[in-house]
C-alpha cells in the first residue's frame, strides 16, 4: 500500500508501506478520507509541533474514516464492509488517569501520527491501516466519509464544551475562527448558547464560523475596536473559548468577559503573558481543555443523527497523491478550512 510520509519539513513523499495484518482484536482498515489537522500542518512546515521533533520518517494525519476490510481474532462485532471512523487515541487503561476515567491524560497514550514517542506513532494518511478494534467505530449509513473524518476535531470541542460547563442562554466568545474555533462555534449553538460573536483576522475563516451558526463575525485585523462596545460595565460574555492561539487574541478579549467568566483555550502557541491582576479582579476562570475522551463516540453519535452538521467546514478534497498541493492549499486560509485526502 502507499502512504503519506513525512521525512523532514516540506518533504512529504508518496510511499509504499507495508500491510499490517491484523492480530487478535485488531481490525484493518481500508481509508476512504482524511483530514488534515493544525498539528499536522506544524508538522509538514516545521518538522515537529512545540517541543516534539520529527527524527525518523512518520506518516501524518490522525482524523480518518473508512471501511473494513479484515478483522482479527477475538472481534465479533465489527465486521469486513463495516464503514468506521478511526479514534486516534491509544491509551494504555493501565495508568493512575486512566484508571481514573481520564484517558486523554494518559502517561502511555498512542495517538496516531505523533513524534511525542520514538519510535514515532504512525499516523493514518496510508491506504491500509490495522488497529485496535476499539478505536474503529461504526458510522450511520447516511454520514459520508467525509463526515465522519471531522470526528476527531469535532470531539475535540465536545470536550471544551464540557470543560466550559452549560452554555444554556449564555452569551460567548470565540476567539480565531479557524476549523476548531469554527467546530466551537458550531457546539456552542448546539449547547444552547444564546449568542456567539467569533472574530479572526480572515473573512473566508469567518464566513465558515457565520454558516456554523455565529451571531456575530468581527474581522479583527479590519475593525480593531469592534469589541469595544463589549467591554462595557465588567464585559459581556460568560464564557471565552481561545481558539488562536495567540496572545493579542486572548489579552484582547479578557476586557469583554464579564466578572466570574470562564476561559476555555483551545489554541495552542507558545508561552504567553496575561494580566494575570485581570485574572484576579474580575474571578475569571483559566480551564485548559486537551484533546477528547468519550466525546468521540457523542461526536459520531450527533452527526449520525444530523444533529450537528459539519458538512460547512468541508471546503476542498484532493487525492492523497497530491498530498504536498493539499497541504499547501489548508495552510492558505484565505482559500480553504479543512483540506481532506481522498484515499
Amino acid at each position: 500500500m502507499l502512504g503519506v510520509i513525512l521525512h523532514a519539513p516540506k518533504d512529504l513523499r508518496i510511499e509504499p508501506i507495508e500491510v499490517v495484518k491484523p492480530g487478535p482484536d485488531q481490525v484493518r482498515i481500508r481509508i476512504n478520507a482524511g483530514g488534515i489537522c493544525g498539528s499536522d500542518l506544524h508538522y509538514y512546515h516545521h518538522g515537529g509541533t512545540g517541543q516534539i521533533r520529527l527524527r525518523q520518517p512518520m506518516a501524518l494525519g490522525h482524523e480518518i474514516a473508512g471501511t473494513i476490510e479484515e478483522v482479527g481474532g477475538g472481534v465479533s462485532h465489527l465486521v469486513p464492509g463495516m464503514r468506521v471512523v478511526v479514534n486516534p487515541s491509544g491509551p494504555c487503561h493501565r495508568c493512575e488517569y486512566c484508571l481514573q476515567g481520564a484517558h486523554n491524560q494518559c502517561l502511555d497514550m498512542q495517538f496516531m501520527g505523533s513524534a511525542m514517542r520514538m519510535p514515532h506513532a504512525q499516523g493514518g494518511f496510508r491506504q491500509n491501516i490495522t488497529v485496535s478494534a476499539a478505536q474503529a467505530i461504526p458510522i450511520a449509513d447516511s454520514m459520508t466519509m467525509a463526515e465522519a473524518a471531522v470526528a476527531e476535531p469535532l470531539a475535540v470541542c465536545l470536550h471544551a464544551v464540557k470543560q466550559a460547563g452549560s452554555l444554556m442562554g449564555k452569551r460567548v466568545l470565540v476567539t480565531g475562527a479557524g476549523p476548531i474555533g469554527s467546530l466551537a462555534v458550531l457546539v456552542a449553538r448546539y449547547s444552547g448558547a444564546k449568542e456567539i460573536v467569533a472574530t479572526d483576522i480572515g473573512d473566508f475563516a469567518l464566513q465558515t464560523a457565520a454558516a456554523l451558526g455565529a451571531s456575530k463575525t468581527i474581522n479583527t485585523a479590519r475593525d480593531p475596536d469592534a469589541l469595544e462596545p463589549y467591554k462595557k460595565g465588567k464585559g459581556t460574555f460568560d464564557v471565552l473559548f481561545e481558539a488562536s492561539g495567540n496572545q493579542a487574541a486572548l489579552n484582547s478579549a479578557l476586557p469583554a468577559i464579564r466578572a466570574g467568566g470562564i476561559i476555555v483555550q483551545l489554541g495552542l502557541g507558545g508561552d504567553i503573558s496575561i494580566p494575570i491582576n485581570m485574572i484576579v479582579t474580575k474571578e475569571l476562570q483559566l480551564r485548559g481543555t486537551f484533546r477528547f475522551d468519550e466525546e468521540f463516540q457523542l461526536a459520531v453519535d450527533l452527526m449520525g443523527r444530523k444533529l450537528i452538521d459539519v458538512k460547512p467546514l468541508i471546503t476542498n478534497t484532493l487525492p492523497f497523491e497530491e498530498a504536498d498541493a493539499a497541504f499547501q492549499l489548508a495552510s492558505d486560509k484565505t482559500r480553504a478550512m479543512k483540506v481532506q485526502l481522498s484515499f
